[in-house]
């Protein structure tokens, strides 16, 4: 039997966005912001040279790549995204990552003020 190591690496960030599928004068239909935070993780074997699952100077690079598409944004406008559900957000994340990260096993994205988390698996 062979262990299976799961790495995991957080970032936060702060964005906008509106829901227009809520009633009308709804306070989420308005545009309104949240501090999140995501936690990407990721399953493997260490490679023998390195002893790693992946090199986490190379997944802080991508990470921050994706964070910077995000943070002090209005998600509405990021293409691709859809409605900026805590589940669309964190399948987009994923959808940014698994190019470079075939290992990625889940995408949690939390919004820490309201007590709330989605976690998108792979």
């Amino acid at each position: 039997m062979t262990a299976r190591f799961h790495i995991v690496k957080e970032f936060g960030f702060e964005a906008a966005h509106a829901f227009g599928h809520k009633p009308a004068g709804h306070e989420n239909t308005r545009v309104h912001g949240h501090s999140f935070r995501v936690e990407v993780a990721l399953a493997g074997e260490p490679d023998a040279a390195t002893g790693c699952v992946v090199d986490f100077e190379i997944l802080t690079a991508a990470l921050n790549a994706v964070r910077a598409k995000l943070d002090h944004h209005f998600l509405n406008d990021l293409p691709d995204l859809g409605i900026p559900s805590l589940e669309n957000i964190a399948q987009w994340i994923a959808g940014q990552l698994t190019p470079q990260f075939p290992a990625l096993q889940s995408v949690t994205v939390r919004r820490p003020s309201l007590g709330e988390s989605c976690r998108f698996e792979l």
